[in-house]
């Protein structure tokens, strides 16, 4: 078995308002120091508490997104690009809206495109030519993919195309009419993408997420569940509420070293 690294910084927070507000500082104090800051945007129900919190801090004259870039962690393929549901159209309506983005200066790969080998390197060589991704947000699935590379997803692996589990697609089943209509494949940022960002901020709300939550920072590394990759990441922070952080071993002492924490190493 391999060893686990756990360079993970590990938050374990009362309730999922909480997780939100906390990881929205960490977000916010990077756009602070850099407004021209790279943000990699993830979708779903795990990081609407950040971009709420977000705008809250907007409203307060705290920061501003005006100048930054954004960057899509994923996209259905297939899905029609005014569709509801496509991440075109939520990253629009959840993020590039309230946060006050410039919608040209933030890119979603594209899941139409008639060639998406090619789209897909496409969509790498555009992070890099922005300079990268600053902080990178991320959820994580029940079955422990980020971003949407399921398990067995190499941790080297590059923005591609992938197919989505069945536990996935039913998962998402509740943004859709149906299951029928949640697209089988998608274009997601691969795991060696995500880890090129500077950082990564991951938030988990729940008990569907605990067991998770702690493959991924407790266990060993291990393709079954790529959200492990994030132990080889020198700057990834793990914000969780109780429920998401009921399985953790060292539960305990995360809240001691968080307690404790330095307040110069303190972003909130």
């Amino acid at each position: 078995m391999t060893s686990r690294l756990i360079p993970v910084e590990i938050i374990i927070l009362p309730t999922p308002a909480e997780v939100g507000r906390v990881a929205a500082a960490k977000i916010a104090s990077i756009v602070a120091d850099k407004p021209t800051a790279v943000i990699g945007l993830a979708t779903g129900s795990s990081p609407q508490g950040i971009y709420q919190d977000l705008q809250r801090r907007i409203a307060a004259g705290e920061i501003s997104f005006a100048q930054a870039r954004g960057f899509a962690l994923d996209e259905y393929v297939g899905i029609p690009l005014d569709h509801p549901e496509s991440y075109a159209s939520v990253i629009a309506r959840d993020v590039v809206g309230p946060l006050g983005f410039d919608a040209s200066r933030v890119r979603v790969p594209d899941g139409r495109a008639t060639d998406i080998e090619f789209a897909a390197k496409e969509y790498d060589a555009a992070i890099r030519a922005a300079g990268g991704i600053d902080v990178q947000i991320l959820g994580i699935g029940a079955n422990g993919h980020i971003g949407f590379n399921e398990p067995t997803s190499s941790f080297a692996s590059r923005t591609r195309i992938k197919t989505l589990a069945p536990s996935t697609r039913e998962a998402n089943a509740r943004f859709f009419d149906s299951l029928d209509q949640v697209p089988t494949h998608c274009m997601t940022q691969g795991l060696g993408t995500i880890l090129e960002a500077r950082q990564l901020v991951l938030v988990a709300q729940g008990s569907t997420k605990a067991a998770a939550v702690a493959a991924a920072v407790e266990g060993p590394l291990s393709s079954f569940v790529p959200g492990s990759a994030l132990q080889l990441h020198q700057h990834a922070t793990v914000v969780v509420d109780e429920a998401a952080a009921a399985d953790l071993q060292l539960g305990d002492y995360y809240r001691y070293t968080y307690e404790h924490k330095p307040e110069w190493q303190r972003f909130e």
